[in-house]
């Protein structure tokens, strides 16, 4: 393989992005560490133009056995559901690790060869589907760097699967994961991408203009900001087919009127921030079952009428965020708590018993 690359004038990295395979993973084959299973052979065969030469090399005498494959998937699948399940009652983080080690245990035996490639298309599916439930699941109890490894990780499963909806979802998650850490050059850059696809599904491109509102936020152009918002409106409900990939569910209008909430608070109208956020967490309660998102819709109300400092709308969010902290354990809305209630500690001229009432949850996180 070495000699092949050498030949060709390729390096490993250029061969990883032409083969669309981990560079890690193919550092790994390069330097004796991992065994190549055959599709990733084949894949080189392919770019290096050796005429099958490295899958024939392909013949370790300890071969594993192939694993049922559709066993796999049908676990995989079942897994999925489950822990989004729980992610809706209680939040992500009891459940990301588990949902990390079904990703990891499935990937190594997609590398080390196992799965017969009638199958193999399927199984890369559900993988990147898994990863990329992983990533959210990561992102919600806070483990930055780990989720947004994983939403590359998903969105290369989905690039070899040809699973365009796996990879819009990837896209959109990478999207979100640098709005929440303030990269908004990413995110316009994904967003864009996104939008110029070629008959790119409604929902998707609804969802892309949401994300490219929210990062010209985070960047200050309050108008072109506006506009975004303005076309995903008007689209909310005319943008529902059949084309629609199943994970865009979750695109309504608390969705869409909580993310206009969080893009006026960053431009720093709180005024405007409020009533936004208190009509998602309305509709959180009367039209979702989510806990996850009525803590975090109570948190970003609480956030808004702190910065407006709205002194007892304060108070009432947090007497109604108390309960919910017995009950849901989700990093990242803990930790954006924590930091408002800091905020409203340290905030001049705060009443002194709405300070006790935040010193008080603090000590409860």
């Amino acid at each position: 393989m070495r000699d092949a690359l050498d030949a060709k004038g390729m390096s490993m990295r250029e061969a990883a992005r032409a083969t669309n395979y981990d560079p890690a993973y193919l550092s790994r084959v390069l330097n004796g560490r991992q065994q190549p299973s055959k599709a990733l052979a084949a894949a080189l065969d392919r770019v290096l133009g050796m005429e099958g030469e490295l899958a024939d090399l392909v013949v370790p005498s300890n071969a594993p056995r192939q694993v049922s494959a559709n066993a796999d998937i049908q676990h995989m699948r079942a897994t999925v559901d489950h822990f989004l399940d729980h992610d809706n009652r209680y939040g992500g983080d009891a459940v990301a690790s588990a949902a990390v080690q079904v990703w990891k245990c499935g990937q190594r035996k997609l590398d080390s060869g196992a799965v017969a490639s009638r199958v193999q298309n399927e199984y890369l599916g559900t993988l990147a589907e898994l990863a990329q439930i992983s990533g959210w699941l990561l992102f919600d109890s806070g483990r930055v760097n780990e989720s947004r490894s994983a939403f590359l990780e998903s969105h290369m499963l989905a690039l070899q699967a040809g699973d365009k909806p796996i990879k819009w979802f990837a896209l959109d998650m990478l999207a979100m994961h640098g709005i929440e850490h303030r990269r908004p050059n990413e995110t316009l850059r994904i967003a864009d991408q996104l939008l110029d696809e070629s008959r790119i599904p409604p929902r998707v491109a609804l969802l892309a203009h949401i994300r490219k509102a929210r990062s010209l936020a985070i960047a200050g152009s309050r108008q072109e900001a506006m506009k975004e918002f303005s076309v995903a409106r008007a689209s909310l409900q005319d943008s529902i087919t059949r084309r629609d990939p199943s994970w865009t569910w979750w695109v309504d209008e608390r969705e869409l009127t909580g993310h206009e909430g969080e893009a006026l608070l960053v431009l720093e109208d709180s005024n405007a921030a409020v009533p936004k956020m208190r009509q998602a967490l309305e509709l959180s309660i009367n039209t979702d079952a989510s806990r996850r998102g009525r803590l975090y819709y109570s948190v970003a109300l609480l956030a808004a009428c702190a910065s407006s400092r709205a002194w007892r709308d304060c108070e009432s969010t947090l007497i109604d965020i108390i309960p919910m902290l017995e009950v849901v354990a989700s990093g990242r809305s803990r930790r954006r708590l924590r930091g408002v209630l800091a905020g409203i500690t340290h905030s001049p001229g705060v009443p002194v018993w709405l300070s006790n009432i935040a010193q008080e949850v603090s000590a409860m996180l």
